[in-house]
Formats: C-alpha cells, sequence, structure tokens
C-alpha cells in the first residue's frame, strides 16, 4: 500500500511486528436546477465516424485490438482542484446500460469523451463516444458523515448517457471543461462471462480506499493524521488528483499488454467479483494488478474457488488481499461503500456477531486467514527500493529472458513488497523463482516471487513488488514513476508477463508446463 508523504508514519505505518494491528514499515438533468440530461443517442461523437457507431463496435474482440487509437486521449491541463470533477454512478457496468454523470466545474460548459484502453498500434486508446457540450455549474460543498468520517459529495446528476455498442474493457472518462482544464473518471464496462477467457480484475475499492477527494482517505482525515481517517469511504465523489491515478499507475500497462498479445480477454472489478463470481467460471486466468490491497471475503472465497477448479491466477503487484472489507450502501446505488476499520477493529459493529467479516488485515484477529494460502506470499513492509533477484532462472515464466542465476534489475522490487514467510500458510508445492535482498525499517529481509500449483491444475504467480506493472512501461514517454527503472527491466517484465499470460490462457498450467519445484527451505533455511 503505497502511500504519499502526509499518510506516513502514522499508526499504520509505524514499526510494528506480526499480530499488531494496523500497517506496518516491518510485517508486520436535474433540468429544474439547469443542467443539461443526455443520453448517448442525443450526443453523437463530434466527427461522427464508422469507428465511433454502436453497430461498428459490434465486432469480434480480437479485432478491436487492431483497431485505429486516437492519439489525443490524455489529460494536457488539470488546472486548480475545482476547475472540473465529477464521479459516475457505477464502477462497472455491461455494455448497453445507461450511466449517470455528477459533475462539478467553473466553466460554463464542458464535454465528456469515452476512451477505450487497449493496444491499437501502440495509440494506447479508442474514441467510443463523446458527448455535446453541456452546461457547467459549481456544485455544492460535500456532505460529511461523522460516525464515519465518511465524505459524500451527494450532487444532484449532470447527464446520463448509454453504452450500447461500447466493446467490454477498461474505459477513461475524460471531462474537458471549455477553459481547457480536464480529469478522469475511470469506468469498466465489464464482461458477463469469462469462459475460455482471461479475466482482468480492477481494484475500485483499493482505488477508492487511496482517494483523498475532501479531505478525507482510509489513511487520513483533513489535517493529515492517521486518528481521524475515514472508517468508510463512498463512490459517490470525485478521485483526487487527475480523477484515475491508481488505475493509470498500476493497471493501464497492464491492460495495454494483455489486448496487444491477443488472448481472449474479459473485464471485471473486484466488487463484482464480490457480488457475482459469473464471470470466472470456466476461464482460463485471472489477472490481479499492480495493486489490489482491499477485498471482500467474499471476493476472496470465489477467486479460490475458480483457482481450485483450475483457473489460473496471476497477482502482477505487492499487498494483494491485504485488508478485509465490506461493501455497503452508498447515496445512488447499493455497492458504493467501502468500509475497513483497519486497527480500530474493535469498533467495527460486526466484531461480536460477525467476526469473519470484520474490516481489518485479514490475517488479524477476530479471523485471521492470511493472505498467502491464496496468494503464496505474504505481504511484509514499507517502503524499500532493491533490484529483483533472479533464483530459478531457468523456470518456464523467464524463457527468452535470458536470465541466469543471482542477475538483478535495480529498483524492480519497491515500494511495499511480499515474501514467503515460513510460519504463514501456503499452498504446496511452491517455488520461489526471485530472492531478492533488501532492506526495510533498517532491518533485512527479502522480496519473493512465487509461483505454485495447485491441485485443480491451476498455476499461480504472484511477482512480489508493487513496481511490475510500473515496470511495463519504464523508461519510455508514458512511463510516469519508474524510479529508475530501465529498458532493460522493462523487457525483462514484460516478456516474464507475456510468458505468463500465454501459458494460462492455454488452460490449467499443470497440464502443460512444469510443476511447481519446493525450494522454500533451500532459500529460507540460513535466510532471513
Amino acid at each position: 500500500m503505497e502511500m504519499g508523504p502526509a499518510t506516513r508514519g502514522g499508526p499504520d505505518h509505524g514499526t510494528a511486528h506480526a499480530g499488531q494491528p494496523g500497517r506496518r514499515r516491518f510485517l508486520g438533468a436535474c433540468t429544474g436546477l439547469g443542467l443539461a440530461s443526455v443520453t448517448a443517442a442525443a450526443c453523437d461523437a463530434s466527427t461522427p465516424t464508422p469507428e465511433h457507431s454502436a453497430a461498428a463496435s459490434s465486432h469480434r474482440p480480437e479485432a478491436e485490438r487492431d483497431r485505429s487509437g486516437t492519439p489525443d486521449w490524455r489529460i494536457t491541463s488539470r488546472g486548480p482542484a475545482p476547475a472540473v470533477a465529477g464521479y459516475a454512478d457505477r464502477v462497472s457496468m455491461t455494455p448497453g446500460e445507461e450511466c449517470g454523470l455528477y459533475v462539478s466545474t467553473t466553466a460554463s460548459s464542458f464535454r465528456v469523451s469515452a476512451f477505450r484502453v487497449g493496444w491499437y498500434g501502440g495509440t494506447q486508446a479508442r474514441l467510443v463516444w463523446s458527448s455535446k457540450p453541456v452546461r457547467g455549474r459549481a456544485q455544492p460543498e460535500p456532505r460529511f458523515l461523522p460516525d464515519t468520517r465518511t465524505v459524500r459529495a451527494d450532487w444532484p446528476r449532470t447527464l446520463t448517457f448509454g453504452t450500447t455498442g461500447w466493446p467490454e474493457g477498461a474505459y477513461l472518462l475524460r471531462l474537458e471543461a471549455d477553459s481547457g482544464h480536464q480529469r478522469y473518471i475511470p469506468l469498466i464496462v465489464r464482461s458477463a462471462q469469462g469462459t475460455g477467457r482471461t479475466v482482468l480484475i480492477h481494484a475500485p475499492a483499493t482505488w477508492q480506499a487511496y482517494n483523498r477527494w475532501g479531505g478525507y482517505s482510509l489513511y487520513a482525515g483533513a489535517s493529515g493524521a492517521y486518528a481521524t481517517r475515514s472508517l468508510a469511504v463512498s463512490f459517490d465523489r470525485p478521485y483526487d488528483a487527475d480523477g484515475a491515478e491508481k488505475f493509470m499507475v498500476y493497471e493501464r500497462a497492464a491492460v495495454v499488454l494483455a489486448e496487444r498479445l491477443g488472448t481472449p480477454l474479459a473485464y471485471t472489478t473486484g466488487m463484482d467479483v464480490h457480488r457475482d463470481p459469473e464471470v470466472l467460471r470456466g476461464a482460463s486466468a485471472v489477472v490481479c494488478l499492480g495493486h489490489d490491497e482491499y477485498w471482500t471475503p467474499e471476493q476472496r472465497r470465489h477467486v479460490t474457488q475458480a483457482r481450485d477448479a483450475g483457473t489460473n491466477v496471476v497477482f502482477l503487484g505487492a499487498n494483494t488481499c491485504f485488508r478485509r472489507v465490506r461493501i455497503e450502501q452508498g447515496q445512488t446505488q447499493p455497492d458504493r461503500t467501502v468500509v475497513c476499520y483497519k486497527s480500530s477493529a474493535g469498533a467495527d459493529p460486526f466484531y461480536t456477531t460477525k467476526p469473519a467479516l470484520v474490516t481489518t488485515d485479514f490475517r488479524q484477529a477476530p479471523a485471521p486467514d492470511p493472505e498467502s494460502s491464496l496468494t503464496g506470499v505474504l505481504y511484509e513492509g514499507y517502503p524499500t527500493d532493491a533490484p529483483y533477484v533472479v533464483h530459478a532462472a531457468d523456470h518456464w515464466l523467464y524463457e527468452g529472458t535470458g536470465v541466469r542465476p543471482g542477475d538483478g534489475f535495480a529498483h524492480l522490487v519497491g515500494v511495499e513488497y511480499d515474501r514467503v514467510t515460513p510460519a504463514a500458510p501456503v499452498p504446496e508445492p511452491l517455488e520461489i523463482t526471485a530472492h531478492s535482498p533488501l532492506v526495510c525499517g533498517g532491518r533485512r529481509s527479502h522480496s519473493d516471487s512465487v509461483y505454485y500449483t495447485a491441485a485443480g491444475g491451476a498455476g499461480v504467480f504472484a511477482t512480489g513488488t508493487m513496481r511490475w506493472v510500473e515496470a511495463l512501461m519504464a523508461g519510455t514517454p508514458d512511463g510516469g514513476r519508474d524510479h529508475g527503472m530501465d529498458a532493460r527491466t522493462r523487457t525483462f517484465v514484460t516478456r516474464t508477463t507475456e510468458n505468463a499470460l500465454r501459458a494460462f490462457a492455454q488452460g490449467p498450467a499443470a497440464h502443460h508446463r512444469p510443476a511447481a519445484r519446493p525450494n522454500i527451505s533451500e532459500l529460507y533455511k540460513t535466510s532471513t
């Protein structure tokens, strides 16, 4: 769980030992108001072309990858925070459903453009729909719920649009004020079925946990103090920064890579898997992206059941499935509030009545269930910066990378990391493929990448580092915060990820790839 300076040093990030609560550095429209109500039918693309029509969008998924992209999809000017911001009334929808947007702006008008993220010959996004100009207005101050210190915008709806003909996928809705300032709203057009496909699971619960809009997140209150943090956060408010920071940093590059490979894909979110596991049934693989920290028990159970049925699983990050959360009602719809009391779990209303649903770390009382039984690794610490060191260079995951035992890739381990912890439950057989020495909080340890094979034939790969997805674009103009990672690291991570996705798309990995070779005792006999 990567933190900004304002949240470091609070109880959730202080030094602690396993069993202590909290986070640790080391293990540990509305026409009466004059707003426009519009639909997709009334909001034709600014420059209508066959690419933007509903009919043209009904095509084979592999054809979508080869379409022409739209170079002008990035934000070029955020402007001040009030310039323009908004949120959708759902985190995902199936094609054809309607979506409501709630927008506040100091400009006189704005437009909405919907960009689908993908390969598109390297352009990385395609314009699917855009609105006509919509009248702008500054919305009221947000509502504050003192019992849980929750911020909700509770704005009146600004516009509605339909998604008929939109391909399934990950979308960025870009709000474009006539002042020139812009913000994103992320939206997943999800798949109803994942049979025979690789399912990408996006992590909006984690996006929301870190969202500081309105002054409160699950990490800090308006003063920056951990003690005044929210105990529940709402999707009924915009995201801070550019509006899609966590998606852009930890998910976008993996989507682009997966689409470039051309393997059959399905799209969903952790919140959808929590509610209904149907998209996982018969899936070839499940991919959890770069920062997927906040899970409900239901989501964890459904992913575990898919693994046990033979669906391969990839964890392209660290700190996955660390926090146990509940999803509750919001202003606009059900499933709009993420509840997580964390180190204040004793105040959770479910503490005595439903201990398995208490919102704290999965490994903590009153119902400890360490995430390592699914991921194979245990989250250990923050912050660190270390080379990624290959151990099992002959593993099929590293085929074509040219690595040898002991080869390192600078800065690839960070800022949070996982490791095999011998005392924690892990599936067997489990093989450590990378074993990377590091220092965290003044203490020496290791980050581990692992591969294990489940009884039903599934293969499971966990990278053990949060920077994996960031490395996919390191050193490129779109690299963002690449932490000093270079082109050599990008090439290695890209090929390893391709190997995993291609193999896992073929069905249960144990049926066509070598099984894991147990080596925990070898590596943790004398090392820390």
